[in-house]
């Protein structure tokens, strides 16, 4: 079983990669250009988005990764006086609660706020307005605290490794 701690390390850091680059996407570029369109159309698009993504590779990034977080941050925390355990016990917190709790917290009660609205009545350019101004920076949170999960996790290999 502690041969096994290594590669649940790399698997945690790989998905932490993936939902960093995600996230770092739409940080980055994605919310930008859909802040561009007109509001019916943007609304559509990131309706359109959060529908599409719940798909089983998502799901395994996202979930799959969280599972891994759970038991490698109780190991961290059981093996704490070993090598890379408070790593692993930083990159699962980072990832746990920058990543799984504040998504559930606060970006999909504004994604579910967001499908409820019809997107050609007036109200909803300025549902528009403030989705984005309160949807992107719970993302920025995102996007830096899987970066520093993916660095920890990293951390915890090599020192794993050493």
């Amino acid at each position: 079983m502690i041969a096994l701690i290594p590669i649940l390390t790399l698997l945690a850091a790989l998905g932490s990669g993936l939902m960093a680059g995600l996230f770092f996407a739409f940080s980055s570029f994605v919310m930008a250009a859909l802040a561009r369109l007109p509001a019916d159309q943007g609304i559509a698009a990131m309706n359109s988005i959060n529908v599409t993504i719940l798909n089983l590779s998502f799901g395994v990034a996202f979930f799959g990764t969280a599972i891994l977080c759970l038991g490698l941050g109780v190991v961290g925390f059981l093996r704490w006086s070993e090598p890379g355990s408070m790593w692993l016990v930083a990159g699962s917190l980072l990832f746990l609660i920058g990543t799984i709790a504040v998504t559930m917290i606060f970006n999909v009660p504004l994604n579910d706020a967001l499908a409820t609205a019809n997107p050609a009545s007036p109200e909803s350019a300025a549902l528009w307005t403030r989705y984005l101004a309160e949807w992107l920076p719970w993302n920025h949170v995102r996007a830096l605290t899987t970066i520093a999960a993916l660095i920890s996790f990293i951390l915890a290999f090599a020192r794993q490794s050493a």
